[in-house]
C-alpha cells in the first residue's frame, strides 16, 4: 500500500509535509523498543533515565522511546529547583530518594503501562518505512490494543498543517466532524478505547455550532468556542497543540501544561495501535486522514456536506448519519 497524495503535499517553502508518529504497545521495555528503532533507522542510543531512551541522530531526527507513565521518570523540574536553590545535602538526597522511587514505579508498572514510541517529523511519502519497524516490534512480542481489555494503545499522526489560517484550520476541523463516524467504523475503534476518554467524539452541540454555515470566527474565538465545548486534550482530533503554536498567549492557564507541545500539526489520536494486524499499517491510517484534507480543501462539496450534516442532525431521521457517509464514501 502506498501513501496517498493530500491535497496539499508541499510546505509554502516547497519541502514535503511532514508527519509526527506516536505509537503504544505493551510486552516490550524501551530498551529493547529503542534499540529496534536504531537497528531500522541508525542512529545512538542515549539512556536519558530508566526508563526513557532517545535514539539520535537517524536520518529523520530523534526519536524517544519511554514508559508512557509520567510517574514513571524522574521529575526533572524537582531537581533543577533543587540545584537552583543551593539547598542542603539533605534536600538534594531527598530529590535523590523521590526519583529513584519513580524508577522503581516504573519497573513495577512496566507489564502494564505502554511504552511509547515518538517519531520524528517524517515526509509523508516516506511513511511506509515506519512499518518495517512496526514488523520488528510484533516479532519481538510487542502487543497491540487489541490482546487484552486492559490495552487502550493509540496511533497518533501528526500532520503538518497545510496552513496556518483560521479559515483552513477551521475547514479541517468541520471536514472532520463530517467523515467522524466513517472513519471510527473504518478504523474499527477497539471496544476498550471506546470505553475510556483517550479519543472521545465531539459533542453533538459543537460539532453543530462550527458546521453552521454563519459561523465565521476570528482565530481568538475559535480558540476560546473550542476550549469551552472540549475543556480536554482527549479528543479524537486534539487542536490544543495547533492552537498553543498559533496562539500561546490566548489560554495561558492551559497552554501551560506541559502535556500540550505546540506545533503546527493536526494531533489525531484516534487510530488503534495493532501492527499484530497483518493488514494494517500506518500508511491506511494515513490516507484515511487524507480523506479529511480533500474534503477540507473542495469548498463547494464541504459547504454541501456540512448543510446534509445540519439538516439530517436537526431532526430525527430513520436513517443514520453513517448510512449517508457510507454511500459517499463509496462513491469517491
Amino acid at each position: 500500500m502506498e501513501p496517498q497524495a493530500p491535497p496539499v503535499p508541499r510546505t509554502t517553502e516547497g519541502q514535503l509535509r511532514r508527519v509526527g508518529v506516536e505509537i503504544e504497545f505493551a510486552a516490550l521495555a524501551p530498551a529493547a523498543a529503542a534499540e529496534l528503532v536504531q537497528g531500522r533507522f541508525g542512529g545512538d542510543i542515549h539512556q536519558l533515565s530508566p526508563h526513557r531512551f532517545k535514539v539520535a541522530d537517524t536520518r529523520w531526527g530523534d526519536f524517544t522511546v519511554e514508559l508512557d507513565a509520567k510517574y514513571a521518570h524522574p521529575d526533572d523540574k524537582l531537581l533543577e529547583k533543587t540545584q537552583a536553590s543551593g539547598d542542603a545535602e539533605w534536600q538534594r538526597l531527598r530529590a535523590d530518594l523521590h526519583n529513584r522511587t519513580r524508577a522503581l514505579i516504573g519497573d513495577a508498572v512496566s507489564g502494564v503501562v505502554p511504552t511509547e514510541i515518538v517519531c520524528p517529523p517524517i515526509p509523508w511519502l516516506s511513511l511506509g518505512e515506519l512499518d518495517s519497524l512496526f514488523d520488528a516490534l510484533r516479532l519481538q512480542g510487542a502487543r497491540d490494543t487489541r490482546e487484552s481489555l486492559l490495552y487502550a494503545f493509540g496511533l497518533h499522526l501528526n500532520p503538518e498543517v497545510p496552513s496556518i489560517t483560521t479559515a483552513s484550520v477551521q475547514a479541517h476541523l468541520r471536514a472532520y466532524m463530517i467523515l467522524a463516524e466513517w472513519l471510527r467504523e473504518e478504523i474499527d475503534i477497539d471496544i476498550t478505547r471506546e470505553v475510556l476518554p483517550h479519543a472521545n467524539p465531539f459533542p453533538r452541540d459543537y460539532a453543530l455550532q462550527v458546521l453552521d454555515p454563519g459561523y465565521q470566527p476570528d482565530l481568538g474565538t475559535l480558540i476560546e468556542d473550542y476550549a469551552v465545548a472540549n475543556p480536554s486534550r482527549n479528543r479524537e482530533l486534539d487542536l490544543f497543540p495547533l492552537f498553543a503554536f498559533l496562539q500561546p498567549e490566548a489560554l495561558p492557564q492551559l497552554f501551560s501544561d506541559e502535556r500540550i507541545k505546540p506545533r503546527p500539526t493536526y494531533h489525531y489520536r484516534l487510530p488503534n495501535a495493532q501492527f499484530a494486524q497483518p493488514d494494517w499499517s500506518v500508511v491506511a491510517e494515513w490516507n484515511r486522514w487524507v480523506e479529511v484534507e480533500r474534503l477540507a480543501a473542495d469548498e463547494a462539496l464541504l459547504a454541501e456536506r456540512a448543510a446534509a450534516y445540519l439538516a439530517h442532525h436537526h431532526r430525527l431521521p430513520m436513517t443514520r448519519w453513517l448510512d449517508r457517509l457510507r454511500g459517499w464514501m463509496k462513491d469517491a
